[in-house]
């Protein structure tokens, strides 16, 4: 009687502290929401025209008032484009690390340790210093779409040979996928190196520029680029929320749950593959968002993926359009990479979950 009575407490706590956290994650998630609001009109003010003549201009553009044309060409033309694709872009990066890490059950894992980010920019160097070698009508017909291009077919064909790599009859080992992570990485930086070494003066400049990562040159058509796929993974991750709560018990748990591993496992590669992409395409290299963003959240609201995955992608859109003020303001009027900035915070971070989850990477 006593142990039965035991055991009821046991489950009642837990059933307890579950709500608990719920709780706490709707309440994060208000909190977040809100938070991107402010930070979203801050972003909008921040630079040389100020606050004042951007609130002006969007007045104006509701029929409340009038704006000076000027005005509404930074607002609409500038700031508009570069804050809503730091927005996306830090949205993609922190949700695509939260699915990492739930998928390789391992609070290090980032979008970077897949190859994503590596082919991607091996696909971007290629374009920059050999686009010049590609016939002139396929030079006008992809125009300024070229680097891009480039970089998300870089990021997707590094998905699939990761993939090929780790799946044998029909299913993908974690484990062999993160290690040839880091092969197909360091094998896409070398030949990178390779074609950065031929490179000319202006072409390593860009390239300099490119690989630190920046949103400073966002532009409409790079938001109608890389803003679909971000919103379909975005749209998508959510749906992987149960399988990857049931992933944490193991895979021969969550199988016995009712839970198909080896689908889940293509969706959350592919879910990130396009996000990741997509970003580091129109954005160049920007780390540590997906390291540092889920980690602080499950020391806030705990480890369930359900709210974890909606209120990473607030976080990360509130933390790279703070990092992007940071990198306009610190050395005003030039401007930090914004890739230089997320170091700065996701360095010493990253040093602190190693420290703090030794046995995790201990051999």
């Amino acid at each position: 009687m006593g142990a039965m009575l035991q055991a009821q407490m046991q489950g009642r706590h837990k059933r307890d502290v579950a709500g608990d956290r719920r709780h706490r994650a709707r309440v994060v998630t208000i909190c977040l929401s809100l938070g991107l609001m402010s930070v979203f009109l801050l972003s909008l003010g921040w630079g040389a025209a100020g606050q004042t003549h951007v609130i002006e201009a969007l007045l104006a553009s509701i029929g409340i008032g009038q704006a000076e044309l000027r005005d509404t060409v930074i607002l609409f033309d500038i700031r508009m484009p570069r804050t809503l694709l730091a927005a996306a872009v830090g949205a993609a990066l922190a949700v695509s690390g939260a699915i990492l890490q739930g998928l390789f059950r391992n609070p290090l894992a980032d979008p970077g340790l897949i190859g994503v980010s590596a082919g991607a920019g091996f696909g971007a160097v290629a374009a920059i210093v050999l686009g010049g070698l590609l016939p002139l009508w396929l030079q006008g017909l992809v125009g300024f779409y070229l680097v891009p291009l480039a970089a998300f077919a870089g990021g997707w064909v590094s998905t699939i040979l990761l993939y090929l790599v780790a799946t044998r009859n029909g299913r993908t080992s974690v484990a062999t996928m993160l290690l040839a992570g880091i092969a197909l990485g360091a094998l896409s930086g070398a030949v990178t190196g390779v074609i950065v070494f031929s490179a000319d003066d202006d072409q390593l400049r860009d390239l300099t520029f490119w690989g630190m990562g920046s949103v400073a040159g966002a532009t409409w058509p790079k938001v109608w680029t890389a803003g679909p796929l971000i919103i379909l993974s975005l749209v998508a991750a959510p749906f992987l929320a149960r399988s990857l709560n049931a992933l944490a018990l193991g895979e021969a748990s969550a199988r016995h749950l009712g839970i198909p591993v080896q689908r889940m496992k293509n969706v959350a590669i592919l879910t990130v593959a396009c996000s990741v992409g997509a970003s580091v395409a129109v954005t160049g290299g920007i780390g540590f968002v997906g390291i540092v963003v889920p980690h602080l959240l499950r020391l806030v609201q705990g480890p369930d993926h359900r709210g974890l995955l909606i209120n990473a992608g607030l976080l990360g859109a509130v933390m790279l359009l703070l990092a992007d003020g940071v990198s306009r303001i610190v050395i005003a009027p030039a401007e930090l990479p914004i890739g230089i900035v997320t170091a700065l915070i996701g360095g010493p971070f990253f040093l602190w979950i190693l420290l703090k989850n030794r046995k995790l990477v201990d051999v």
